[in-house]
């Protein structure tokens, strides 16, 4: 069964998240370590949480797997992609483990 990794980085508490590294330097970590146990990704750039609304989250990626074991070995790997974190967002990231409903 297909289970998703989510990694949602909140806007609360006044942080700051630098996007541009993110995208260029973060993710191609996450795919070198990560990568190759994922079935693919998706990232959200936050823009807004509704008719003026703030968004509420900076980012949110997602992250699929084929099953447990393979997102057990994802999260093994994933190191790098761990201690990479505070060289873009000065908040502590959710993380949110789920099955994929069709």
């Amino acid at each position: 069964m297909a289970v998703s990794l989510q990694v949602l980085y909140s806007t609360e508490n006044q942080t700051t998240f630098d996007h541009e590294y993110y995208a260029q330097k973060h993710m191609p970590i996450v795919g070198e370590h990560m990568g190759p146990h994922m079935d693919s990704v998706l990232v959200i750039k936050g823009l807004a949480g509704g008719n003026d609304t703030p968004a509420g989250f900076h980012a949110i990626a997602t992250m699929t797997f084929k099953d447990q074991a393979a997102l057990d070995s994802a999260l093994a790997a994933a190191g790098p992609a761990l201690a990479d974190i505070p060289n873009f967002y000065n908040g502590q990231p959710q993380m949110l483990v789920g099955q994929v409903q069709g």
